[in-house]
Parts: C-alpha cells; structure tokens; sequence
C-alpha cells in the first residue's frame, strides 16, 4: 500500500462524530415517510416545523437488509425509495440510527451526512444512465486533479507537496498502471487518454455505495486520486484530509491560522470525508 495504512474504524467514527458537532453541509430532506403509503406526510410536517417528531429509532431487519425507522415506519430517499442497506452494512444502519436518534427537539437536516450519503447511493447509481451522467463529470476532475499541479516554491508547500502528493501519485501509476502528468501550468493538465480510459473502468468496478463515497470525497477534495484512494482504503480520512488541504496548511504555516475559517474549514472536511469512509463500511 506504499506506505499508506488501511482505513480504521475507530478513526472513521471518531472522526464523524467530531465533526457532527461543527459546521455541516450536507443535507437530508424528506427522509421520514411511512414504509408503504405515499412519501409525504411526516416528511412535510418535519420541514415546516424544524422539530423532531418520532419518539423511537430503531434498526431492522427488512427484504434481506436493514431499514432504520421512526416510530416503527422506515426512512425513505428524496426520491421516495425506502432506505434499505444491504446485510453487509449493519454498521452503517446503525449510524444512520444514531444519526437521527442525535437529533434534539429542533431538527437539524445538516447533522445527517451518512442519511444524506446512502440516500444518493440509492437514489442516483441504481439507474445506469444516471450513474453513467455522474461518473463522466466525476472523471473531468482528473484532468483538473489538485495533486497535479505542483509549484516550486515557497519551500513550505513544496515539502508538503512531495510529502503527501508524491506518493499518491505513484500508488495510482503502479495500482492502475497510468501515467499521470504533473501539470506544467494552468493550461496543460489533461491527463492522456489512456489514463482517463483505465481510470473510468476503475469507476465501473465501484459499487452504488462506492461510487457515492467517492462522488462525495471527489467534490470535497477537488481530486480524483484522493477520492480513488480513499474509496480503495489506501488513505484514511486524515491523511485524504492533509493531501486535500497542502495549499491551505502551506499558508497557515506561513502566514498562521484564520480564526473562523480555517478551524472550521478543518473539521468540516474531516466530517464529510468520515463520512464517505463510513459508508465504505462492511460489517
């Protein structure tokens, strides 16, 4: 793995659970609907009130799988899909569960990153045209890909860059044996079209769950190969976190940090990231 160890569980969980408690984007609408009947009721009275409306979370066992329900009724999509994960994602179930057993009297859709996650696995990469729309965007992140673009100075950022980039760089070239190009400038960072053909097989192999992991983790980073490897468990939330951020703690060194913006800036990376990672999960 070149140096990078596997994604921890612990770390994973740790890391969502400090980043719940700060700014969270993400968001999880229309959710809670009654298992069979039309997707609508508790989902409407949950966004005019803001408030909690169920007593009881719980997990069980549903159509070979696992639903989390509010008051015995199971969570559904945005799209009206129940939310089932599969057997191999109790963990996540669990999660989700807490998730929404965290909520306090006022309801905070943004404090449900993994709800959020899984309901765009479920949603969006069951249906392939879809599936095939996303992964097309997702793969012009290679040709922008920040890990490509590296200056030679201020020494600062060139260390971070050798100490977190550089062997990102070669795991991806000897993983899927590409060649990945370090831009020269602005304007000259398409990757050849052999790189951007194996990687986008490298995006059919992932499963819905993976897929929507990586989508996340590709947005938050504004890298394809930082996403690819945490999917692949070849970095764990931090070290995705650190590759993600080498310009960012380049200037803090320099300059220091910006109360306000780059704290806040910190965790909200780590709780995204977390919780791609926690989907990956199979347990």
């Amino acid at each position: 793995m070149l140096g990078f160890p596997c994604l921890r569980r612990v770390d994973v969980l740790r890391t969502v659970q400090l980043g719940q408690r700060r700014w969270i984007t993400a968001s999880a609408r229309r959710l809670a609907e009654t298992a069979d009947g039309p997707a609508v009721t508790q989902t409407n009275k949950a966004e005019a009130t803001m408030k909690r409306f169920w007593k009881d979370v719980d997990v069980a066992e549903r159509d070979g799988g696992y639903v989390v329900t509010l008051d015995r009724r199971a969570l559904k999509t945005p799209s009206g899909n129940t939310l089932l994960l599969p057997r191999n994602k109790f963990a996540v179930a669990s999660l989700i569960a807490a998730e929404w057993e965290s909520q306090s009297t006022v309801l905070k859709p943004h404090a449900l990153p993994i709800t959020s996650l899984a309901s765009r696995a479920i949603d969006a990469f069951t249906n392939a045209t879809e599936r095939a729309q996303v992964q097309k965007g997702l793969l012009d992140y290679l040709h922008t890909d920040t890990i490509c673009f590296h200056q030679d100075e201020p020494h600062q950022l060139v260390t971070l860059q050798k100490q977190h980039w550089d062997p990102l760089l070669d795991w991806a070239r000897k993983t899927y044996g590409v060649d990945v190009r370090k831009a020269e400038s602005l304007f000259s960072s398409t990757q050849p079209p052999e790189t951007a053909d194996k990687l986008a097989k490298a995006l059919d192999e992932l499963d819905q769950w993976e897929l929507a992991s990586f989508e996340r983790a590709t947005h938050v980073t504004k890298s394809f190969l930082i996403a690819l490897a945490l999917v692949k468990r070849c970095l764990n939330v931090e070290q995705a976190a650190n590759a993600a951020h080498v310009e960012v703690n380049s200037q803090i060194q320099r300059w220091g940090e910006v109360e306000d913006t780059h704290d806040v800036d910190y965790h909200d990376v780590r709780r995204q990231l977390g919780s791609a990672a926690c989907l990956l999960m199979r347990v």
